[in-house]
């Protein structure tokens, strides 16, 4: 197993891998910068401060309509909750249009390991997004339309487990037979409720923030599937 793994009685049993399930933003979709800056600007637009240590890990994972009560409750941030929400999302969108591309790593590990495992992306990226992403990377043809997002799950977003355990029964696999790569806390502790392994990728946050997944990694290069 990769350098940095939790020690072995933080493992939960050892059940055979079948599949394995991918977040997309900071995992698949080299999209993080892309997030801070339109956050950013949002946050200038409003005189409010874009404290990224502090904020990015309470959004991470949510939807946008949660994402703009995350603010109001930290910065007193004022409006209504769905305009504010748009107006993030074309910030976002804005941003994205200018380009995205795969984070570095992700295209060798997933041709390696793609003809012995089942694979999907587990998302709470707004499908609007999804939309952009998918007709700039192919992101359908890559996982054979195996693409979830919250609106299967009436937007319950993580820490919640339902976006992993409805991806796990559209592959008709078990929990315990999943692995989920992660980049965020938020993500960890939905794959742990929903009782899957994980591992943590530093992407985006550092291995304290991530020390919940099953082991932590800095790239998709470290990671060893021999161990789970």
């Amino acid at each position: 197993m990769a350098s940095g793994n939790n020690p072995p009685n933080q493992r939960r049993g050892n059940s055979k891998i079948t599949t394995i399930i991918f977040d997309a933003d900071g995992v698949v979709i080299d999209s993080e910068k892309i997030w801070d800056e339109a956050q950013e600007e949002f946050a200038r637009r409003h005189g409010i401060p874009y404290e990224r240590q502090k904020i990015k890990a309470l959004l991470a994972g949510r939807s946008q309509a949660e994402a703009v009560e995350i603010l109001k409750t930290q910065y007193g941030l004022t409006g209504d909750t769905q305009s504010l929400a748009d107006e993030r999302m074309e910030l976002v969108k804005r941003e994205f249009a200018k380009g995205v591309g795969f984070v570095p790593g992700f295209r060798e590990f997933f041709h390696r390991i793609q003809a012995d495992y089942q694979t999907c992306i587990a998302t709470s990226m707004p499908e609007e997004l999804l939309a952009i992403v998918d007709g700039r990377l192919g992101l359908s043809g890559l996982f054979g339309g195996q693409i979830f997002s919250l609106i299967a799950v009436g937007y319950r977003s993580k820490p919640n487990p339902d976006i992993f355990l409805h991806a796990a029964k559209q592959l008709d696999a078990e929990p315990a037979n999943c692995l989920v790569i992660e980049d965020a806390p938020h993500g960890v502790e939905a794959a742990r409720r929903a009782r899957m392994k994980c591992i943590g990728l530093t992407t985006t946050f550092d291995r304290q923030t991530l020390s919940r997944a099953d082991c932590v990694v800095n790239s998709f290069a470290q990671i060893d599937l021999v161990g789970f």
